[in-house]
C-alpha cells in the first residue's frame, strides 16, 4: 500500500460509506478499468491497481479503521493524483506525514501509531498482506456440474524480466544508497518516537543504478496478463468463490505475493437446467408417439445420449428418471429428470378431423 493517496477519493465514496457501498463502487470500477476490458491502455491497469489497492483497506474493518485514524491525523494531506515512480510514491509517504502539524512530543500518549502507520502501509516490513485480485470467470454446465478446469486470465506486477527487478541496465554499476547505506528504509520522528518508511532516494530497495532499465525504467517490475487453469469444484454454483494463494500481486517488499479472489458464474444451458442435486430437461413428443409409446433419445450432462423408453398412454408433464445422471458433489450423485411435454397439432386437415372423430365416437369422448 502507498502513503499519500485518499481510497475514498479513488473509489468515489465518502469516508461514511457502508461497506456495502464501497463493495459496489469497487465492483463498477474494477470491471470499468479491468485491463482485459481496456487491453491497450496502461493507464487503465494503473487505475485498476490503485482501486484494488484502495479496496483492500476499506473492505477490512480493522485496516479501515487504523486508515480513518491516520486520516485524521492529516497523514494524506500531501495526496497528489497522478503516476508516479516508486521512488516519488516513497518520498511523498513522508511529506504527507507531518509530525509537527499533529503536534506530539517525546511521548505524547500515541507511541503505537508508529506501529500503527507501520501496519497499514508496510514501512520495513516484509510481512504486509497484499491485497487479494477479485476477478469473475464464465463456467461451462457440464464443467459446473461435473467439475473440471478453466482459465481465468489475470493482470499483475511481476519483477521486471530484462533486468531481474534490480531496475538497473543490464551491465550497469549498481550503488549501495548513500541515504540509507542499503537498508532500504529511513527512519524520520521526533523525541522517542520514529516511523520506518521507504528511503525516498532508493525507492526502497537499497541499491541504486548507475544507469535506469530502458524495459521498467527504473521501477524494477513490469504489468503483464497471465493465464492460469484453475480447478472448479464439481457441483459449484453461481457467485461461490475460489482464493488462489499466492498468485495475485507480487509483494513489492519481498513478502508472500497477494492472492487471486475467483468468483464463479455459471453459463446455463439451451436443454438442461439445475434443480438441486439433480438436472431437469423437457423433451417434447407427439400426440401418437405419447398414446401408442416410443423411444427417445436424451442428452445427459456428460454430453452422451441414452435411449429412454416412453410407454403408451404418457401423460403431458410425467418425469422420469435416470438414475446417476445428475450433478456431481461430495461424492453423492443426483438424478436427471426427464419432463415429458405432449405436442398437440394446431390445425387438422378435413381428413384427419374425420379420423379423430371417428376415434372420439368409438372411444366415446365428446368433443
Amino acid at each position: 500500500m502507498t502513503a499519500g493517496k485518499d481510497y475514498y477519493r479513488i473509489l468515489s465514496v465518502s469516508a461514511s460509506a457502508k461497506d456495502s457501498t464501497i463493495k459496489k463502487a469497487y465492483r463498477d470500477l474494477a470491471k470499468k478499468y479491468h485491463p482485459d476490458a481496456n487491453p491497450n491502455d496502461a493507464g487503465a491497469a494503473e487505475h485498476f491497481k490503485e482501486i484494488s489497492e484502495a479496496y483492500g483497506v476499506l473492505s477490512d474493518p480493522k485496516k479501515r479503521k487504523q486508515y480513518d485514524m491516520m486520516r485524521k491525523l492529516g497523514a494524506f494531506a500531501g495526496s497528489a493524483a497522478g503516476k508516479a515512480s516508486r521512488t516519488d510514491r516513497a518520498r511523498g509517504a513522508a511529506d504527507a506525514f507531518r509530525f509537527e502539524d499533529i503536534g506530539f512530543g517525546g511521548g505524547g500518549g500515541i507511541g503505537g501509531l508508529g506501529d500503527l502507520f507501520s501496519s497499514i502501509f508496510g514501512f520495513g516490513r516484509r510481512d504486509q498482506p497484499v491485497p487479494p485480485i477479485e476477478t469473475s470467470v464464465d463456467v461451462p454446465f457440464r464443467v459446473a456440474a461435473l467439475g473440471g478446469k478453466v482459465p481465468v486470465r489475470i493482470t499483475v506486477n511481476e519483477a521486471c524480466p530484462h533486468c531481474g527487478g534490480s531496475g538497473a541496465a543490464p551491465g550497469s554499476v549498481i550503488d549501495t544508497c548513500s541515504e540509507c547505506s542499503g537498508r532500504g528504509t529511513v527512519s524520520f520522528g521526533q523525541g522517542s518516537f520514529a516511523v520506518n518508511r521507504p528511503c525516498p532516494k532508493c525507492g526502497g530497495r537499497g541499491k541504486i543504478p548507475q544507469t535506469l532499465c530502458p524495459r521498467c525504467k527504473g521501477e524494477g517490475e513490469v504489468s503483464i496478463t497471465k493465464r492460469i487453469m484453475i480447478s472448479v469444484p464439481a457441483g459449484v454454483e453461481s457467485g461461490q468463490q475460489v482464493r488462489l494463494k499466492g498468485q495475485g500481486q507480487r509483494n513489492a517488499t519481498g513478502g508472500q505475493a497477494g492472492d487471486v479472489l475467483v468468483t464463479f458464474r455459471v453459463k446455463s444451458d439451451r436443454f438442461l437446467r439445475r434443480d438441486g442435486m439433480h438436472v431437469v430437461c423437457r423433451v417434447p413428443i407427439n400426440l401418437a408417439q405419447a398414446m401408442l409409446g416410443t423411444k427417445i433419445k436424451v442428452r445427459t450432462v456428460e454430453g452422451n445420449r441414452v435411449v429412454l423408453r416412453v410407454p403408451a398412454g404418457t401423460q403431458p408433464g410425467r418425469k422420469f428418471r435416470l438414475k446417476g445422471m445428475g450433478v456431481s458433489k461430495n461424492g453423492r450423485r443426483g438424478d436427471q429428470l426427464v419432463e415429458i411435454e405432449v405436442k398437440i397439432p394446431k390445425k387438422l386437415e378435413p381428413d384427419q378431423e374425420k379420423l379423430i372423430k371417428k376415434f372420439a365416437d368409438s372411444a366415446g369422448l365428446t368433443y
